[in-house]
């Protein structure tokens, strides 16, 4: 999951920050409504995590932004107050959830779960391809019940592959999901090339047919 997480606390920034990324999330992070603003209209995310409270601004500003701009990203309020003005203002602008600090970490991983899910997966644990089973509680893979070995970025672009079938996903878009934006670094989508193709190998390996087709030019389909 490709999270935004919008926080002016930078001892509690790092700290959720690291912890997500310990669940296999991919975080980035801003401290202040400017940064915040920026990293929405650059980029697209699954999640965003953002403080009422900010620097230089509000975070019901940053989701009235976001709503706007019609994205898809599920949004989850943090904040320290406990107002109940506040959770229905966020409710109201489209924020599907509300934490009040302080709250513990695991909680917080287990509401981005559920919001995807909802929003992906129509609310389910297990997701099915054909004969591909994505436990994405467990984040395991089975294909025809047997259990199939995946590196963290091969699961994530598997699911995101799932989550997006039959449409053609552009290496753009492939790479700033799994990869964050320490892919506009790398110069060029070699890296993604590699992790496909070993994605590839190992579902063909398990008795899958070819799923993954190359859009010439563009991208990657995802399709039967």
């Amino acid at each position: 999951m490709k999270v935004l997480l919008i926080e002016d606390e930078p001892a509690l920034s790092t700290s959720m920050q690291q912890y997500l990324e310990q669940q296999g999330h991919i975080v980035t992070a801003a401290y202040d409504f400017p940064e915040g603003r920026d990293k929405i209209a650059e980029f697209d995310y699954d999640c965003m995590i953002v403080d009422i409270g900010l620097p230089h601004g509000n975070g019901l500003s940053l989701i009235q932004e976001l709503k706007s701009l019609d994205a898809e990203a599920g949004i989850i309020i943090i904040s320290a107050r406990n107002a109940l003005e506040d959770k229905l203002r966020g409710l109201e602008l489209g924020s599907d959830d509300y934490l009040t600090k302080p709250f513990h970490l695991s909680e917080l991983n287990a509401r981005m779960n559920a919001l995807i899910r909802r929003k992906k997966f129509h609310g389910n644990n297990v997701v099915n391809f054909r004969e591909i089973k994505v436990n994405t509680s467990a984040q395991v893979v089975a294909v025809n019940d047997t259990p199939l070995d995946l590196t963290g970025k091969e699961y994530q672009l598997l699911l995101y592959f799932i989550a997006n079938q039959r449409r053609v996903v552009t290496k753009p878009a492939l790479a700033g999901h799994v990869w964050g934006d320490d892919y506009l670094y790398a110069g060029s989508y070699d890296f993604i090339y590699t992790h496909i193709k070993n994605l590839r190998r190992k579902l063909l390996d398990a008795g899958c047919p070819d799923y993954i087709q190359t859009v010439y030019g563009t991208g990657y389909r995802f399709s039967d």
